[in-house]
């Protein structure tokens, strides 16, 4: 284990930014992570980032301090009752990969959760979802070890204080602690959830004659593919905004004013509003200016299409937000994480 100094960060975020870490150092056990934080190393004085997929992340400039890449591998079934499997896997597991194990070995539930970008340590940190499901529909608990107490600790459903793209680990304990593995609540018998988006309407393409949660995944899969840029291909970190909600009476003002405007119901008095209509409303869709861009396919998805600089992305951002708020009086909220 080797603490590395002045490391170029561009290949640990999806973004592809080309930034550098003051100290750079990679933990494969919990053993190594104690090790790299005590306090005999000078290089842990510094400013600390823990760093997993790099998949919700924009760098904006050096991280002056020491950044801690999450390497736990390992995925293992601890118990199961009448109903349910009860799968723990690692932190540094890649995510999409996690979701093509368990469907492997029949544990449903987050299907609808394929080709999510990053790893596993990540989806209690951000509730991550998508098509109708969120990690907290699935989540039965994480074990994490504080950065300052040196102690490990569990947490449960109710500890996580769930949100939309929220939790804990954002918000109250934000920067405090190191996610460990995490522990999911997985079906035995499936609960297809085919009703969001355009699942219905891709398994029909896919000509699927019984539903599973595999032919689902594959719907999903196909759906994202489509729309969505190849991190390996053009930098991004899958949707820089979250969707917005706002109640259902400026909902009703709006589609006055906009009759097209896309919105759901969330709970009994908001409305969720999709954030990439707006965006495309404002006519930021396909935008490029450098190598800074909005994605032609998907307006909530902010590009690098080779050397954009971290800056220039969030400077979009932030002009996108403003543009939105000046049309639509709705305040954009960035999902990713800028440093």
């Amino acid at each position: 284990m080797h603490i590395q100094e002045n490391v170029s960060l561009r290949s640990y975020n999806t973004f592809g930014i080309n930034v550098a870490a003051k100290y750079f150092a990679a933990f494969t056990s919990i053993e190594e992570l104690k090790e790299l934080l005590s306090n005999d190393r000078p290089q842990t004085t510094n400013h600390k980032l823990i760093l997993g997929g790099g998949s919700n992340i924009l760098f904006t400039k050096n991280f002056d301090g020491l950044v801690l890449k999450n390497e736990l591998k390992g995925i293992e079934l601890v118990k199961e009752d009448a109903d349910f499997f009860y799968v723990k896997a690692n932190a540094g597991e890649n995510w999409h990969q996690f979701v093509l194990y368990c469907i492997d070995h029949n544990y449903a539930g987050i299907e609808n959760l394929s080709l999510i970008p990053g790893n596993v340590g990540a989806s209690p940190m951000q509730n991550i979802g998508a098509y109708g499901v969120e990690i907290k529909d699935v989540f039965y608990e994480v074990e994490a070890y504080h950065v300052y107490d040196n102690a490990m600790q569990k947490f449960s459903l109710k500890d996580c204080a769930f949100g939309y793209r929220e939790s804990v680990f954002k918000g109250k304990y934000k920067d405090q602690f190191v996610i460990l593995n995490v522990t999911y609540k997985l079906r035995k018998q499936p609960l297809f959830n085919t009703s969001y988006g355009a699942i219905e309407e891709e398994l029909k393409k896919m000509n699927v004659k019984e539903l599973s949660i595999k032919t689902i995944s594959q719907a999903v899969i196909n759906i994202r593919s489509s729309k969505l840029p190849d991190p390996k291909e053009i930098g991004n970190a899958g949707s820089f905004f979250k969707n917005p909600t706002i109640p259902n009476e400026k909902f009703h003002s709006l589609q006055n004013e906009f009759p097209k405007i896309v919105g759901y119901p969330f709970g009994k008095n908001e409305t969720k509003l999709a954030a990439g209509w707006l965006i495309e409303q404002c006519g930021w869709k396909g935008f490029r200016k450098g190598d800074a861009g909005c994605h032609a396919k998907q307006a909530l998805v902010l590009v690098n299409y080779g050397n954009a600089k971290g800056e220039e992305i969030y400077d979009l951002s932030t002009k996108i937000v403003n543009s939105v708020k000046e049309k639509f009086g709705v305040e954009l909220e960035k999902e990713v994480n800028i440093i």
